[in-house]
């Protein structure tokens, strides 16, 4: 049985159905690890017949993922803070330093039955699913299937980039004003506006910059690639950025904001959320620290 399927738009390049999947299917297989195992176990269909990591796409082609049997996996007792939850899908806010999913035990997903109530919908799936991802690292508002209708329904919104997204960081510089940044990343269009809010002296770093980023595509690691591409890497991030991490206090990035259109109801919904109290101490310490020094 198939539980979703994706036809293949337009593509700029020449693309292997496992890269596309890891941005296309993310709302069925969210980790790179959970994806592998589909095509090891023939969950997903390419045109009809089982499909291989390295089969080639074309525009037009149809991809079908088949139910796969759940084993209920031991739940995570972590409390999280529940913004919205229907019989459908939910809208929690993921803390820093938890992966969304993964073949461990403290992820989001496992935390999920812990914090939702189980859908009675006949479509329900066996677990609540996150049905996109956010950086270990990253906090913020995360969008959950409780449905497959849900889970299909807010799936092809990420595909179409008819999902609406702000994050809000704190970069390295001064950087002012609004633009866009443009850069292929693993060979694929990626694409991040940008809005500077707030430059503060800095000791560390002589300016740091309060920056809204909106990715208008999703590409891993889009935002703190192309911070860092732009000589304005994001506070915090020790995988493109090595100099002057702060020990401790994790990266400087939170998903802020997410509008969408209900999967059932297709009510047009918009949540926001406060950022991370460090933010503001850090901006306040590094300003406080460079008048020290410079009065």
């Amino acid at each position: 049985m198939s539980i979703w399927q994706i036809t293949v738009s337009e593509l700029s390049d020449s693309l292997r159905i496992f890269d596309y999947l890891k941005v296309y299917g993310s709302s069925v297989y969210p980790s790179g690890s959970s994806l592998k195992k589909a095509f090891k176990k023939e969950f997903i269909l390419l045109n009809g017949a089982v499909a291989h990591s390295g089969d080639w796409l074309k525009e037009g082609d149809l991809i079908e993922f088949k139910d796969e049997p759940r084993v209920p996996a031991k739940i995570f007792p972590l409390n999280l803070h529940v913004l919205y939850e229907d019989a459908f899908m939910a809208v929690v806010i993921k803390p820093a330093g938890y992966s969304v999913s993964g073949n461990y035990y403290k992820t989001i997903q496992n935390a999920l039955p812990y914090n939702l109530e189980r859908s009675d919908e006949e479509d329900a799936l066996a677990m609540p699913r996150p049905v996109h991802r956010l950086d270990k690292l990253t906090s913020g508002v995360l969008l959950i299937a409780k449905t497959r209708r849900a889970q299909q329904h807010l799936g092809s919104q990420f595909e179409t980039q008819t999902i609406t997204k702000k994050y809000t960081a704190l970069v390295k510089g001064k950087m002012l004003g609004k633009g866009r940044v443009e850069s292929a990343i693993d060979h694929q269009q990626a694409c991040t506006l940008y809005e500077s809010i707030r430059v503060e002296k800095s000791l560390s770093y002589e300016w740091l910059t309060w920056m809204d980023l909106m990715p208008k595509t999703g590409r891993t690691h889009q935002l703190r690639i192309h911070m860092s591409e732009s000589r304005h890497p994001i506070v915090g991030d020790d995988l493109y950025d090595s100099q002057n991490v702060l020990k401790g206090k994790g990266l400087f990035l939170c998903a802020r904001q997410i509008a969408f259109k209900h999967p059932v109801s297709s009510e047009l919904m918009t949540f926001e959320i406060p950022l991370p109290g460090k933010f503001e101490a850090l901006l306040a310490r590094e300003l406080r620290r460079w008048k020290k020094f410079n009065t």
